[in-house]
């Protein structure tokens, strides 16, 4: 028996778990994510002889591995979404963006630099990198499958689903700032960069990162549906697989040009989805998406789960551990809350949206990259110990709390009169409503 056999037997095993468990799990207090986690911690802890996992070592390996990971989960989030972009449309998601997300990176930061002792640029990487949110580790709280029916969302799948398929490209801004700040200043601060920083990551790259989307999605929704050539109009193919092209070719050409191929991503799904809603190419590619997004998430959470039982937890502190929490208990939900008040959300549905800022793969993927950009005043272990303890009781409490409670919530929302002239699920003037469920 050599260690490939065992690894060959063992990526077997999991692709087969990664598609019956969903099944098993539906309706439960747990979830996929929770499973291999708790699968890889519990492999890692026999005496078999499996590969070393250590992010720190391999880093680059780790950095290219996520990044595959969350642009695939981009395209997914994207393609599932069922409403027009838009002010009002999306004022939840702005709301997400615009309040809670800089407040939520602020107070972490801070909470680092004060209760960690961490330098400000180590600080500010923490918490630029717990920024992106994933609601993939807990499916009841993302938006279902695709339709025709643009009102077919309920407000807090769908807030949720958006401000994750967009706060992923956003942290990319913050991190730079981490990394500019400490090649700056090192272990103290410095406002010198700042300039620069704002023109270029900011502005510069975001700019590119849309207009790049829309452009890819543009030409593809027109290649899929409408060309007149029967050959090259895909649509009438069904190739799921199609949705990985589109992936990589708007993630490739807008880092080519300079921009977030994150936004890129996302904004292709959108562009695409908006080129013809009715169709039903847009499951076929949701469906490949998806089926190719749960293996590669299943995978990396067992390696996340070998890495704690070989020793990743090691370095953490109870500072390092209270600051996790406190940004999963105290910062998120307040924020949150904050964000979204006097948007559509009321009551439960607000502290839903505002609890379930879940943190996942994408913060993996940014300390990985920031890691090979930047050495930062905090050792790199360190700060690895923190991020996955985060990670660790996100994807644990969120996972198994997540079905309970969106069950209640839909369950009150059924329960609940429809208003006077409305439909359920609609609201006056054909605006989305908190009620509709996917």
């Amino acid at each position: 028996m050599t260690l490939s056999d065992v690894v060959f037997a063992w990526l077997g095993l999991g692709a087969l778990l990664a598609a019956v468990l969903p099944r098993v799990v539906a309706g439960r207090p747990l979830s996929l994510p929770v499973v291999f986690l708790v699968s890889g911690i519990t492999v890692y802890l026999l005496p078999l002889p499996l590969p070393a996992v250590d992010p720190v070592e391999q880093r680059v390996l780790t950095e290219h591995v996520t990044e595959i990971c969350v642009i695939i989960a981009l395209m997914g989030a994207g393609l599932a979404l069922n409403r027009p972009v838009g002010r009002r449309l999306w004022a939840s998601t702005w709301r997400l963006l615009g309040v809670t997300m800089l407040v939520s990176v602020l107070a972490t930061a801070l909470v680092a630099w004060w209760l960690l002792d961490w330098p400000p640029a180590a600080a500010l990487l923490l918490a630029a990198v717990l920024a992106p949110t994933d609601p993939v580790l807990a499916s009841e709280v993302r938006v279902g499958e695709p339709t025709e029916d643009k009102h077919d969302e309920d407000e807090v799948r769908f807030a949720l689903t958006s401000e994750a398929g967009l706060n992923d490209g956003l942290a990319f801004p913050l991190t730079y700032a981490a990394i500019a700040l400490a090649a700056a200043a090192g272990g103290g601060w410095s406002g010198e960069w700042i300039g620069a920083w704002a023109a270029k990551e900011v502005v510069l790259k975001c700019v590119l990162g849309v207009a790049c989307g829309l452009l890819i999605g543009k030409l593809l929704g027109w290649l899929f549906f409408r060309t007149r050539s029967s050959v090259l109009r895909l649509a009438e193919y069904r190739e799921g697989f199609v949705a990985l092209a589109a992936t990589f070719l708007a993630y490739g050409v807008t880092e080519l040009a300079g921009g977030y191929g994150f936004l890129a991503v996302f904004t292709t799904a959108c562009a695409v989805r908006a080129a013809e809603r009715a169709h039903g190419f847009h499951n076929v590619l949701h469906d490949f998406v998806e089926q190719v997004e749960r293996l590669l998430t299943a995978t990396l959470l067992f390696l996340l789960g070998a890495f704690i039982a070989l020793g990743g937890l090691a370095p953490l502190t109870w500072r390092g551990a209270a600051t996790g929490l406190l940004l999963l208990l105290v910062i998120r939900p307040l924020a949150g809350w904050a964000g979204l008040l006097g948007g559509r959300l009321r009551g439960r549905e607000r502290w839903v949206v505002a609890g379930y800022g879940i943190r996942g793969i994408g913060s993996l993927y940014y300390l990985a990259y920031a890691l090979g950009q930047q050495d930062f005043p905090v050792p790199e272990r360190e700060l690895w110990a923190v991020v996955t303890f985060t990670v660790l009781v996100s994807v644990v409490l969120h996972g198994v709390t997540a079905g309970p409670v969106v069950a209640r919530l839909d369950r009150r929302r059924s329960e609940e009169p429809a208003a006077p002239g409305e439909r359920r699920g609609e609201e006056p003037h054909g605006s989305p409503s908190p009620h509709a469920r996917p």
